[in-house]
């Protein structure tokens, strides 16, 4: 009996001791500051700078109040881009935002193909666009265009004819 007693006011204590940290563990350490809306970054001549990026690709995107106008490196986005699907890619951030007609682009972008440079001007105008308007973030956000889409070709190795595709087997 007296074991029982001693096993019981032992186990007593050790859920004191459970209940104290668990206590303390709930109390909180750190008051969390309230986050404040970020402000816009604009430049003294009323525009937004981003770089974006896709495959090889990377363009450097400034985003102003205006008429809806965009330049690729100097020429208009229609004979820069010709084929409307390339168009089409360019003009869904503003679509998503419901900003169409509203910003003024102007783009330089160098390196990989068409449809690489593309996606990489609709990143840019993405992050342009939540630099002027920070409010614009959780619409981009929810479309996918502030993710960089990071897949590129991948490299070539030696032994193979491709960066996976073997040599056409030969038995004798």
């Amino acid at each position: 009996m007296a074991e029982k007693t001693q096993t019981d006011a032992a186990e007593a204590t050790g859920m004191a001791a459970l209940g104290a940290l668990t206590e303390d563990a709930a109390a909180p350490t750190i008051a969390e500051a309230p986050v404040a809306p970020a402000e816009p970054k604009i430049d003294n001549l009323g525009r937004s700078y981003a770089t974006g990026r896709r495959k090889v690709s990377a363009a450097r995107v400034w985003v102003k109040r205006g008429t809806g106008q965009m330049k690729i490196n100097g020429r208009d986005v229609s004979e820069y881009f010709a084929r409307p699907v390339l168009q089409m890619i360019l003009a869904q951030p503003f679509e998503t935002t419901e900003r169409v007609g509203e910003f003024d682009v102007i783009a330089t972008v160098k390196g990989g193909g068409l449809s690489g440079q593309a996606g990489a001007v609709r990143h840019g105008i993405s992050r342009a666009l939540t630099l002027f308007e920070p409010g614009l973030r959780p619409a981009l956000k929810a479309g996918g265009f502030l993710t960089r889409d990071s897949r590129a070709v991948e490299r070539k190795k030696y032994g193979k004819a491709k960066a996976r595709k073997s040599f056409q087997f030969s038995k004798r």
